[in-house]
Parts: C-alpha cells; structure tokens; sequence
C-alpha cells in the first residue's frame, strides 16, 4: 500500500538571508518568505490530502496556513518536525560560529555524529527523531496522501534516508527555501518521486550548510 508524501520547506526568514543559525528560534518568515507561502498554496491548488501536518516553529505555520486555508483543512502541529536544536550555535552567522567556536565549528563541518553543539542536539539524534515522526505518519496514515511543512534539516534526513546516503556524506543536494518535495512509501521502502520543485517561485534560496 503506497503512501504518498508531499513535503515542504518552510519559506524564507530574515535570518536565512543573513546565513543566521535558527535552529528550534522561532523567527517569523521574512515578507518574501510570505509570498513565497501564498506561492506554495497557488502551486498546490486542486490537489488533495488526507492531513496536512507542521512544525510547531512560526516560519512553518506561517508557510502551511495559505495552502491549510485555500484547502479548508486544520493544520495538525508536531514538534518531531521541528529543526535541529543547534545549541551554541542558534542566534549567529556560521562565520560567527567559525570564529568563536572553531574546534565544535570543525566537528559540526565533520558531521560527527555525536557532536551536540553542548547544549543542542547531536546529527544521530535528530537524525533518528526525524525518522520516528515520519514513522508515526506513516503507521496512522497508511496508504493515504499527505502534505507535511517541515525544516531544511529534515528534509535532509529524509532524503538521505530515502536514498541510501550516509549521514556524514557531503550534501550534493538542493533544499530552497519553500520548494516542494515528493516521496512515497511502499513495500518498506521510499522512493523519491521528484525533489527540490521552485517553478511556483522566482529565486529561491537554499542557505543550508553543507
């Protein structure tokens, strides 16, 4: 039985254009990142899903609400979905980040895995919060359709799970700022159907470290 994922990165914050960690901050979208929602819910107009699904963090809700509206559908909120907690690092630029911390900016450049800002969260952590959400989704919502409103660092969990990529492998991979992103689950297994779609947007930007 397929289940159909349909996922999308929150749009753009003042904070992705200063190449500022945001981590779980809850910062609102910047004015193009609110066209960039009303965009979404144009792109998305005529379809339908079973749930739509977001994070609890403002620049999601703020991205999922058009499409929720135009769609007369509750958005159910879930914290599993929320970004990567990046502990020292939330508030700065990463050339911040870089000078001030340059031996936990190294292991974080590294992917080490247990690497946990200190106070945040380490990549196999979040890594495997990321997976049991969509877990969770897919046990409650077998073979329906759903549009989830998630984090760039979730998305990159996903796929590299989807794809068979390691988690400490260099990302030769888009995630823009409100692109939208299809997946499927069947037979325990997922596919991606078609990534990283920005032809509802003009430029969009993909800030996300490497």
């Amino acid at each position: 039985m397929t289940t159909a994922f349909c996922i999308v990165r929150h749009g753009e914050t003042a904070w992705n254009a200063e190449g500022r960690v945001q981590g779980q901050l809850d910062i609102p979208l910047s004015p193009s990142g609110l066209a960039q929602a009303q965009a979404v819910a144009r792109a998305l107009a005529g379809e339908s899903f079973h749930a739509i699904y977001s994070s609890d963090l403002v620049r999601v809700r703020q991205t999922a609400e058009p499409t929720a509206l135009a769609m007369k559908k509750e958005i159910l909120l879930d914290n599993a979905l929320r970004e990567r907690h990046y502990g020292e690092f939330q508030g700065i630029t990463y050339a911040e980040a870089k000078e001030r911390f340059p031996e936990d900016y190294a292991r974080f450049k590294a992917k080490d895995l247990a690497f946990d800002f200190r106070t945040g969260e380490s990549l196999r952590a979040f890594n495997d919060r990321c997976l049991a959400c969509f877990n969770l989704l897919l046990r409650n919502h077998s073979g329906k359709s759903l549009l989830v409103f998630a984090h760039g660092g979730v998305l990159d969990m996903l796929y590299r799970h989807a794809t068979g990529r390691g988690l400490a492998s260099p990302r030769d991979f888009e995630i823009p700022n409100a692109a939208i992103n299809r997946l499927e689950f069947d037979a325990g297994r997922w596919r991606v159907l078609r990534w990283a779609e920005v032809a509802h947007l003009g430029v969009a930007l993909d800030d996300l470290p490497d």
